[in-house]
């Protein structure tokens, strides 16, 4: 019964990440989503079979999961900065 729920779960995280990214563009909502949903798949697994296999999947997921955030965070330009594109254009040169 939880390998079923397991399977669903998985099944779930994947469309529910496709959903969010074709509804809002956003692919990093997407990825917090999947990996979220992975992550309650993993722990439900565990809890249907504890053992040593288990907890190293659901260990490699969260690490995963903590990885991917602190890169994209890094990556991610500072918020109170404005965007090349937005910068106000340089003073015309005078003859």
């Amino acid at each position: 019964m939880i390998r079923v729920a397991i399977t669903v779960l998985g099944a779930a995280a994947s469309v529910c990440a496709v959903v969010v990214l074709l509804t809002s563009g956003s692919w990093r909502a997407a990825l917090r989503i999947l990996l979220d949903l992975l992550t309650a798949a993993g722990l439900l697994r565990l809890s249907g079979a504890p053992g040593w296999g288990a907890l190293a999947a659901v260990a490699a997921i969260v690490a995963l999961r903590r990885l991917l955030w602190a890169a994209l965070a890094a990556a991610e330009p500072p918020a109170d900065e404005p965007p090349e594109h937005r910068r106000a254009p340089t003073p015309a040169h005078r003859c």
